[in-house]
This record gives structure tokens, C-alpha cells and sequence, in this order.
């Protein structure tokens, strides 16, 4: 019954909490955001993307149709990606108070990740896999390749 671990060790240094490898703090504004906000964005995102496409196909959103379905998929690309990139966050990361910020060297809570970020997130996103893959600080691997990450406001 050889165990490596010692009894009554804690978590060690390098992982204490979500965020703590990239200097956030474990709760409050800045610190990473939990997985019930962030399915709630995104299905907040998808249904205005939805309500877009609707009008621009002019069908409701449950009829469907491949034509309807890919408006509604660049509709969420491009609201994901503009909006991401250059205000830090969507209309879903607002609501749920959360904003996406860049991971360079030191974390600030003022910059916002830039187009080419929201544009690598947002592709990725679409994807969905890269989204469900992720690490112990929350950060998919769409935030990853962007080099970012889902903070609290």
C-alpha cells in the first residue's frame, strides 16, 4: 500500500484554485467564471443569433431549413467575434457578468483581447469540441489559442 501522496497535504502550489496559475484572484471581479454562466451566455448568444437570422431568411426560428441554420451559425460567428474582440465579451457575457480578457504576461482587467483573438475564439467555438476540451484554470481550447480567458465583471 504504497502511496505517493502525503496524508494531509493540501493542493499544491501551482494549483490552488481556477486562475491561480494565471495570477486571478480565487473569488470575486477577475477571477474565472463558473460553468452555469458560461452555458448561459452561449445559449443567450445562439437564441439572438437565431432572432437574426430569422429576419434576415425571413422564416421563424422553428422552421429550420439548411439555409436557416447556416445564417444562424455565421449570425454567431460574426456577433461572437466583433464582439468579443473588441468590447470583451458578447451580449451574453454582459448579461451573465463576465468579459473575455487577454492572458499576456501580466493580467489587465481594461484591455480587451482584439479582433484577431475574437475572431480565433469564435471559429473555434463553432467548432464546439475545442470548447468542450478543457483545463484545470476553465479555459477551453479555444481560449487557449486565443489567449484568453472568461473572468467575472
Amino acid at each position: 500500500m504504497a502511496s505517493s501522496a502525503q496524508p494531509g497535504t493540501g493542493p499544491s502550489e501551482e494549483f490552488r484554485f481556477p486562475g491561480n496559475r494565471l495570477g486571478l484572484p480565487a473569488t470575486g471581479p477577475g477571477s474565472v467564471a463558473g460553468w452555469g454562466r458560461r452555458i448561459l451566455a452561449l445559449l443567450l448568444d445562439w437564441l439572438i443569433a437565431g432572432l437574426i437570422a430569422s429576419a434576415i431568411t425571413s422564416k421563424p426560428i422553428w422552421a429550420g431549413g439548411n439555409d436557416f441554420g447556416t445564417a444562424q451559425l455565421v449570425t454567431f460567428f460574426a456577433i461572437t467575434a466583433i464582439l468579443t474582440g473588441l468590447a470583451g465579451g458578447t451580449i451574453g457575457h454582459r448579461v451573465c457578468g463576465m468579459r473575455v480578457i487577454p492572458i499576456r504576461g501580466t493580467t489587465s482587467y481594461t484591455t480587451q483581447p482584439g479582433l484577431l483573438a475574437g475572431v480565433i475564439r469564435a471559429f473555434l467555438i463553432c467548432l464546439l469540441i475545442p470548447a468542450v476540451v478543457y483545463d484545470r484554470d476553465r479555459r477551453g481550447l479555444h481560449d487557449r489559442a486565443a489567449n484568453t480567458a472568461v473572468v467575472l465583471r
